[in-house]
């Protein structure tokens, strides 16, 4: 084959510069189609593995009423929730999630195997106070400690939120409403996961329930039309803090 016939073949199989950035343009778009899909997927696996460790504490929490004589745990100020339900689940991790970033050193996760409270948490309980001040006339939160919610006292446990999500760096173990105007807007999450921003009123959190079902809800919905976190009527239909 002559020199010029050569020059003409691999000119015919070549791409031109034109063709190349538009095989590129191309790449492009498919990978500002496919990121955002593949970050919402990644989000909603993260959500859900939040959610398994949800089921796993309504099932211990469910077990330790079974056997306490269908009383909650009771509000403490040493060996709180994590070492009450301690037996009714095997793993620390189930406390946490995925997209709670926070890392305890190997001495730290020692002393953890030994006092759960210690544990890091990405959750938090709640304090029952709506029922304590209106059942036992009990309005301050010290005095709530040794008290215990009973079962049958929760007339909608499908709709009554048992845990939510909290803040990552609080240590709150309870969830009250008579503290810091109330802890269902102070230290819970409500848009931990799906959300387009830390900030943003969008997305939701994942929340466990008193019949021990766990569920993603949106940022309002644990607040709007009703108070999911409250027991009493009261409390349930005051719409102050809904925002």
């Amino acid at each position: 084959m002559s020199t010029s016939l050569l020059l003409s073949s691999l000119r015919r199989r070549a791409f031109t510069l034109i063709e190349l950035l538009v095989v590129i343009a191309i790449i492009a778009v498919l990978a500002g189609l496919l990121l955002p899909a593949l970050t919402r997927a990644k989000m909603k696996a993260k959500s859900m593995a939040c959610l398994n460790n949800l089921h796993q504490l309504g099932l211990a929490h469910t077990i330790y009423a079974d056997d306490n004589r269908g009383l909650f745990p009771e509000r403490r100020d040493d060996k709180r929730w994590p070492t009450q339900l301690r037996p009714g689940y095997r793993m620390l991790s189930v406390l946490g999630c995925p997209e709670d970033r926070r890392r305890l050193t190997a001495a730290q996760q020692a002393q953890a195997e030994k006092t759960p409270d210690t544990a890091l948490r990405s959750f938090i309980i709640n304090g029952w106070n709506d029922y304590f001040k209106d059942a036992l006339h009990i309005s301050d939160v010290g005095q709530m400690v040794g008290k215990s919610i009973p079962e049958s006292a929760i007339p909608q446990p499908t709709l009554t939120i048992v845990f939510g999500e909290k803040l990552t760096n609080s240590d709150n173990f309870y969830m009250d409403f008579l503290e810091n105007g109330g802890n269902d807007i102070t230290e819970v999450v409500r848009n931990r996961h799906m959300s387009s921003g830390p900030k943003r009123k969008d997305g939701g959190s994942n929340y466990g329930f008193a019949d021990g079902h766990a569920e993603f809800i949106k940022y309002r919905g644990a607040l709007y039309p009703l108070n999911l976190w409250a027991v009493t009527d009261l409390f349930r239909t005051n719409r102050a803090m809904a925002n």
